[in-house]
């Protein structure tokens, strides 16, 4: 793509200089695939990386160094005082920063507001930032990775144009809290397949998040969809995968989205008049390039009104059933 003047690309404000902001790309190959905000925003070649917001100095000042950003800031307030605009403000700031960040960045007037998830810690609170980016008019993506996933938005196409035939069950494996990384995995259901609501929940397990534990959960999803939620140690490893049972084969999401496992039906070799699966394909997926998708998303959105793939309305309804799920576990305890 090619790189716009330095006066047309769009000034980007950066809020929070950690991992996903650009750290995460800091050793990385120069040509691999960006995994964060800063990484996806320079690649692209329309956006200019402005300034940038950290409490901490020391990472602030080698934020800017590494990714050659002119102005750094302390705080939010601080960029207000100072008077400048930007087009895209990126909230990479931790959870319970977000709210008054978000509130912050509608002071900036921004064209858009990108913003980490989970929103918030809590759906109240992040229904009413929603409210007020509506009302202010600001658009606020929230960057659920995977609806920007190439390889997720084929499957999708695929699941709804009838080519695997009935999808009959899901199975969703997930560690590191209900809300941090269950939510991922409640929106991806959402992306894929439509609303799903709580049937019935386990017993949370607490492997690494306070007052945010995984929780085995029972779901139903469209025309009753029975969808099953189970539960890793985050304490053992990093764990977040999908298998999608259909009519016609099985489809399963491994390694977070890193590669997807293909298995067809077949008539079996053994048994006269039974259909089996196939040993199956294993191909790369979308995952690296989802950041990418993100920016480039948010680029179509301003420049031809695109729709943004992943919103504050899709956010809220996915934290709306974490919620549940981790208040029911409460309540069979």
């Amino acid at each position: 793509m090619p790189t716009a003047t330095y006066s047309d690309a769009l000034a980007v404000l950066i809020v929070g200089c950690g991992n996903i902001a650009g750290g995460f790309d800091a050793a990385r190959a120069p040509d691999a695939a960006p995994c964060t905000h800063a990484g996806a925003f320079r690649r692209h070649g329309r956006y200019r990386l402005s300034a940038c917001v950290d409490p901490d100095e020391t990472r602030r000042r080698e934020f800017m160094r590494h990714w050659d950003i002119a102005s750094g800031h302390s705080s939010m307030d601080a960029v207000v005082e100072s008077g400048s605009r930007f087009d895209v403000v990126s909230i990479c700031s931790p959870t319970d920063c977000h709210a008054n960040d978000v509130r912050a960045a509608i002071r900036l007037q921004p064209r858009v507001i990108f913003c980490e998830k989970p929103v918030t810690p809590s759906a109240a609170t992040t229904a009413e930032l929603v409210r007020v980016c509506e009302a202010a008019g600001v658009p606020l993506a929230i960057n659920y990775t995977r609806r920007w996933d190439p390889e997720i938005t084929r499957i999708r196409s695929e699941l709804a144009s009838g080519v695997w035939g009935s999808v009959r069950t899901v199975v969703g494996l997930y560690n590191k809290g209900v809300l941090n990384n269950g939510s991922h995995m409640i929106d991806l259901l959402h992306h894929l397949l439509g609303p799903v609501s709580v049937v019935a929940t386990g017993t949370p397990v607490w492997d690494g998040l306070p007052d945010d534990p995984s929780v085995h959960a029972v779901l139903s999803g469209p025309n009753g969809l029975p969808i099953h939620l189970a539960c890793g140690d985050a304490s053992d490893f990093a764990l977040f995968e999908v298998q999608i049972v259909t009519r016609g084969g099985v489809l399963t999401m491994e390694e977070g989205g890193l590669a997807w496992r293909v298995r067809r039906t077949s008539e079996s070799p053994h048994f006269l008049g039974y259909r089996t699966l196939d040993v199956g394909e294993r191909r790369a997926g979308g995952y690296l390039l989802a950041m990418l998708g993100a920016v480039s998303n948010i680029h179509e959105t301003l420049s031809s009104g695109t729709e943004l793939a992943s919103t504050g309305r899709s956010a809220l309804a996915a934290q709306v059933i974490c919620e549940r799920i981790k208040e029911k576990s409460y309540l069979a305890r």
